[in-house]
């Protein structure tokens, strides 16, 4: 295991931004985690990284749940979930096989897979939803992608936000349902992770000391995310996200 507190004043920096951009992430700016998987894969072993994450996305996913937890459309999510359930455990056979070498052009890829489904959905606006089927098929594939994609790098908010969309639901309870169901997957996903060696003794020390700034960046979110212009925020945020999937495909 690398030295996981051995981290450089600036690597410390990065961490701290990220936890308060996991805030952000679970209380209405999704396009930020994006931007979090990129960055903690240049500060760990990418591998490791996904461990890293997973018990500080749950802190955010109880933050968001508590807030929002009238804003909920449990029928989209129990329709989803037994697919979710196979992508899991798909992507634990793949995160079983994989080394970090291997792993960081895999997110590159599915980084840049989303930002293209979210340049799309902004794009083409109403026409995107009647692309996409409200229909068995494509529940599955959304529910085998989302578990997937959260399983081998955390990285299914772009999977979710495209469902969700589909479903024409309010921004609040857009974020609630998104907010269940990622506490959902976060929380199953903890034995396979432990499992794999992913989640120690050690990572969850690292992330106690974290839990300060995951909740600052999650009330600063509450409070501001009306008043930010959030296209261009997302915008940029997508884009220097779009950036980090092609050095993990290239560097």
């Amino acid at each position: 295991m690398f030295a996981i507190f051995e981290l450089s004043v600036i690597q410390w920096i990065m961490v701290i931004i990220c936890t308060i951009f996991i805030g952000f992430t679970k209380t209405g700016l999704s396009s930020l985690g994006i931007l979090v998987v990129t960055i903690l894969m240049y500060i760990f072993p990418a591998k490791a990284s996904v461990g890293i994450l997973l018990p500080m996305l749950i802190v955010g996913d109880l933050f968001a749940v508590t807030y929002y937890r009238k804003n909920v459309v449990w029928s989209y999510l129990l329709s989803l979930l037994p697919w979710v359930l196979a992508g899991i455990v798909a992507g634990y056979f793949v995160l079983d096989q994989v080394n970090s070498d291997q792993l960081k052009p895999l997110i590159g890829v599915l980084v840049l897979a989303l930002i293209i489904l979210h340049f799309s959905r902004e794009r083409l606006g109403e026409r995107f939803n009647q692309l996409l089927p409200a229909s068995l098929w494509f529940t599955a594939l959304m529910g085998i992608l989302a578990g997937f994609t959260t399983m081998i790098g955390n990285a299914a908010g772009g999977v979710m936000a495209i469902y969700l969309l589909v479903k024409g639901l309010p921004k609040q309870d857009f974020v609630g349902t998104g907010a269940w169901f990622f506490l959902f997957v976060n929380v199953i996903k903890i034995p396979f992770y432990i499992y794999l060696g992913l989640i120690t003794f050690e990572t969850i020390t690292f992330n106690l000391w974290l839990i300060p700034t995951i909740l600052i960046g999650a009330m600063i979110g509450v409070r501001v995310l009306k008043l930010l212009p959030q296209k261009t925020f997302q915008v940029l945020v997508l884009g220097f996200a779009a950036i980090g999937a092609i050095r993990l495909l290239f560097g």
